[in-house]
């Protein structure tokens, strides 16, 4: 057990009766990332995570600030826990995350019975914040301006045994109409070369086999510290690191997507031939009033380029529909570039007013009715081209990285899911060898779907691996709780494309 934590008088967390706690989280990768944080650093206090179905002494809100009606989804929340407060006084709730940096003490007067709301600059406070609130009686508000500690310095708790997050860089220097994200989370700031290097080496040992790279625009990585090479130099380290087999990245932002990157991709045997890279709109005139710095035409060459060099590459991307004088001619335009790049899959957003952001109060908001029939027509052109794209993986023969939980029907089907490199996801059928997450299953493609591959003749072949016996070896143990209760994106390894998230979200570029 790690040294309790003291506040105040002699009592401490682990004094107490075992108190129990469940993260909520809602929004992008970067709020899964800080919610793994979040409970490494309650565990690290003294807190052990609740049975499932049982509602726990603390209840941490991570909270997303861009999604439509995203405050009634958190107040709606707070108030069914209200009961459970009132029945149990010992009980504490509190709310961090970009909604509460934006809304700060306004969460407690419309919820007064929260005890601590807490900022992105500031999630380590957590624990002390806690404490403080049980000892003073009294709701805990602080907010911070800047980032004060690094969040990958903190403890975490991963929720994959195979699969890892690693922040290259937190905020955001662009100033998007759409977005309110750079001004809750701040100004970008990149950790150094090393300490990213060392954290990744680290979950190696720990038998870690894949890593996302993480930052609202990885692709501006070392402009801080001024190399703007960072980014490319970088991936090319990481493929330095001996048992290190995937590498990924999200997101890159267009207007900074540069060749050597491309270069690195190509080169480097561990960085997967995989590319999410926002679009948001097909229309300049759109992406001007967007306040995206780059045109359909630069953003169609760099996928020209990527394809030159790794011809077998799955690109996918976010779009947003009904942006405020969006017109049909404008549209068409979208489905011209959703056409021309062949994305093997899109995150599609119908767009909505996000208060506080510049758009917002734009003239000429398009009608729902419109957008929805846009976005109907979208979705219906790309589901076309990933499926067309998928059909041409029937035959091909795929290392499949085994998931816990990709496949929501896999009991019924006996069959099991993973990711193939380029991150399709990918059903196939057991054979007399039965793969464990985090091991490598080799399979055939029989049956290609929109969303999916179907593999299911029997695998060729099982390649049991360190990330395999690190899962059995979390399972081994008699389980003391479920893992933390997310909300959205749900999540039993880090996703190899963004999760579905609002666009304008700090990770959509």
């Amino acid at each position: 057990m790690p040294e309790a934590l003291t506040l105040g008088r002699e009592m401490t967390v682990t004094e107490q009766s075992a108190r129990t706690y469940e993260v909520r989280t809602y929004g992008c990768q970067m709020n899964v990332h800080d919610s793994e944080r979040l409970s490494g650093l309650l565990e690290d206090a003294g807190y052990v995570r609740a049975l499932e179905g049982v509602t726990a002494d603390i209840v941490v809100f991570n909270t997303c600030a861009v999604r439509e009606n995203a405050d009634n989804r958190l107040y709606g929340n707070l108030g069914h826990l209200r009961p459970h407060k009132i029945a149990n006084p010992d009980m504490q709730i509190a709310v961090g995350g970009c909604l509460a940096q934006k809304d700060q003490g306004e969460i407690v007067r419309k919820a007064p019975w929260v005890d601590v709301v807490f900022g992105t600059h500031n999630i380590g406070s957590l624990p002390v914040l806690l404490e403080r609130a049980r000892i003073e009686h009294e709701a805990q508000v602080e907010i911070k301006e800047s980032l004060e500690t690094f969040p990958s310095t903190l403890p975490t708790r991963r929720e994959s045994a195979y699969a890892a997050w690693v922040a290259i860089s937190v905020g955001c220097n662009n100033t998007c109409t759409f977005c309110i994200v750079p001004s809750l989370r701040g100004k970008e700031k990149d950790r150094r070369p090393g300490d990213i290097l060392s954290e990744v080496r680290t979950l190696v040992g720990q038998g870690v086999l894949e890593i996302t790279l993480l930052g609202q625009n990885v692709n501006t990585y070392g402009v801080e510290f001024g190399d703007r090479l960072a980014f490319g130099k970088l991936l090319r380290a990481c493929g330095d690191v001996e048992g290190l087999e995937r590498v990924r990245f999200t997101s890159p932002h267009p207007a900074a997507f540069t060749d050597d990157v491309i270069a690195a991709m190509a080169e480097t045997p561990n960085v997967v031939h995989q590319l999410h890279m926002p679009l948001q709109s097909g229309s300049d005139r759109i992406l001007k009033a967007m306040r995206r710095s780059y045109r359909a035409e630069r953003y169609l060459g760099i996928i020209e380029r990527v394809r030159a060099a790794m011809p077998d590459a799955a690109i996918s991307t976010d779009i947003i529909v009904g942006f405020p004088g969006e017109t049909e001619e404008d549209f068409q335009e979208t489905l011209r570039v959703v056409r021309e790049s062949r994305f093997a899959n899109a995150f599609t957003f119908q767009y909505s007013i996000r208060p506080g952001t510049p758009a917002a109060t734009m003239p000429d908001q398009v009608p729902k009715e419109v957008v929805q029939e846009r976005y109907e027509r979208l979705v219906a052109l790309q589901n076309e081209i990933s499926w067309d794209e998928n059909k041409k993986q029937v035959g091909k023969v795929l290392d499949v990285l085994v998931a816990e939980g990709e496949g929501r029907k896999d009991e019924a089907t006996h069959r099991m899911s993973g990711r193939a490199a380029d991150n399709r996801l990918v059903h196939f059928a057991v054979g007399a060898e039965v793969p464990r997450p985090g091991d490598m299953a080799t399979v055939e493609v029989t049956y290609a779907a929109p969303h999916h591959l179907v593999a299911d003749g029997p695998s060729t072949g099982v390649r049991r691996t360190r990330a395999g016996d690190a899962w059995e070896a979390r399972h081994a143990a008699p389980p003391a709780s479920p893992g933390v209760l997310l909300g959205m994106p749900s999540i039993g390894r880090p996703p190899q494309a963004p999760a579905p998230v609002s666009s304008g979200c700090s990770l959509t570029s």
